[in-house]
């Protein structure tokens, strides 16, 4: 006859259970509420009063909210329901079950306490050894992330212009059919006076949403009137140092005024429709700094630019205080511009004093050419007085530019890998860029802590 275990489920257990003795050793949750031990939780938004119910400890909520969105859990709904289901968070949370407007409010409320805990992790990493806070190399880039509203629910301005004077004519409709005695009854269950308010109420959101569309068009204006200036004294420039008049034609001056395909979403107005490998969604920039030894994140801010042209600056204005001083920054194509990298290697104080760019002045192809295997010498370098182009394409054709510059793919663009695949993070659960902003730091300071788990740090008080 066969033997089986035997599996009884209604005879009880006769002594409690130590839920540490159901989560192993090398757990990582071990390791994230060690983490939050160390950190310094002053900026904690807590209930000083003493009134209303017990308030759950801002040790317990960081480390739910790090464990879970280190694990692949993000809505506040789904990690009230791993107190019930999960060992390791029953075990982190001591048995209590915060319900999910507990743990939304706490990530709502609590932007500066991330923010601190973020920069307090490096610290720790630095402690450790793991991050080193001197000549260090940092790669740059940026990854979309999916904004918590579908694109669906945008709307352009001229289909809302559209719409506008459609539902008026309906609500005029609406009003002299209630005037008149002998009209036909609307269908059961709907009535005059409810269908002309629907009407309005759509009538008030798209005209917030023309006027909000109209204000951003004014101010793409004024960035197109000063690009379109710049490129007009740029032209002048070169016909002047060379005597004869520029080839093509001039400079196209800016269109005033919104265009009809300018969106503005009604569910998130602050997201962005963006280009997504090869679709549009409605998404965010989330930027990133990467030290290229550690492979942790030292800076990290959210924008709504679709491309990254004018995030050299921005990014590298957030890095942590942890870092005393950069070397050298690897950024691809998409980055480079004159006026950014003159005014990141134009800085004399600070962790970016004498910093140099690596920057790729157009897209490079996969792979290598026949001529870029064959071996040869470092070129000349460029003359006294060579353009910032001039100057870049040395150092990326030089063997040591070329070595460094390779780093910079190997490092942070897996890094976004590691957090949509394997965190499982794509999408924002907060709306507005404030609070998506928020989550991003949520998001990248549980990125680290994995990572150092995962590098063997032992830790030790920030």
């Amino acid at each position: 006859m066969p033997r089986f275990v035997p599996v009884d489920h209604d005879t009880p257990m006769l002594l409690p259970p130590d839920l540490r003795a159901w989560v192993p050793d090398d757990h990582i949750v071990h390791f994230i509420m060690d983490a939050v031990d160390a950190l310094k939780l002053d900026a904690a938004k807590v209930n000083t009063h003493g009134t209303g119910s017990a308030q759950y400890p801002p040790s317990m909520m960081l480390g739910l909210l790090i464990y879970c969105y280190a694990t692949g859990t993000f809505s506040s709904r789904k990690i009230e329901g791993l107190t019930h289901d999960s060992v390791a968070v029953r075990y982190l949370c001591a048995q209590h079950h915060p319900d999910h407007d507990s743990i939304c409010k706490f990530r709502r409320e609590n932007g500066k306490l991330l923010e601190s805990s973020f920069h307090q992790v490096l610290e720790l990493a630095a402690r450790t050894k793991v991050l080193k806070v001197g000549n260090v190399t940092l790669a740059i880039d940026g990854t979309k992330i999916l904004a918590n509203a579908s694109k669906h629910s945008a709307v352009s301005h001229g289909h809302a212009t559209e719409q506008m004077q459609l539902l008026s004519a309906e609500v005029e409709q609406l009003l002299a059919k209630a005037e008149a005695a002998d009209s036909a009854p609307l269908q059961d269950g709907l009535s005059i006076p409810m269908e002309v308010q629907r009407r309005q109420e759509r009538i008030a959101k798209l005209k917030a949403a023309v006027v909000e569309i109209e204000r951003r068009a004014a101010e793409r204006t004024e960035e197109e009137k000063t690009e379109h200036e710049a490129k007009l004294k740029e032209r002048a420039a070169k016909e002047a140092a060379t005597g004869r008049k520029s080839r093509g034609r001039s400079p196209k001056p800016p269109e005033p005024g919104a265009r009809e395909q300018d969106q503005l979403n009604l569910t998130d107005p602050e997201s962005r429709i963006m280009p997504m490998g090869g679709h549009f969604e409605q998404s965010y920039n989330a930027q990133a700094a990467v030290d290229i030894e550690s492979r942790l994140i030292v800076a990290q801010h959210v924008t709504q630019a679709t491309n990254d042209k004018q995030q050299l600056e921005p990014t590298l204005a957030v890095l942590s205080p942890v870092v005393e001083h950069v070397q050298h920054v690897l950024v691809d194509s998409g980055y480079y511009s004159q006026t950014a990298i003159t005014a990141v290697e134009s800085k004399s104080e600070g962790s970016l004093a004498r910093v140099q760019v690596l920057a790729a002045t157009k897209r490079q192809r996969h792979g290598r050419s026949v001529a870029q295997l064959e071996q040869r010498a470092d070129p000349a370098a460029p003359p006294e007085g060579a353009t910032i182009k001039e100057k870049m394409d040395h150092r990326l054709d030089t063997k040591a530019g070329k070595e460094l510059y390779a780093q910079r793919k190997q490092t942070v663009e897996p890094v976004f890998g590691i957090i949509k695949a394997a965190m499982g993070f794509r999408m924002f659960s907060l709306r507005g860029k404030a609070k998506a902003a928020l989550e991003w730091t949520l998001v990248t300071l549980s990125y680290n802590l994995k990572r150092l788990f995962h590098a063997g740090a032992r830790l030790q008080n920030a």
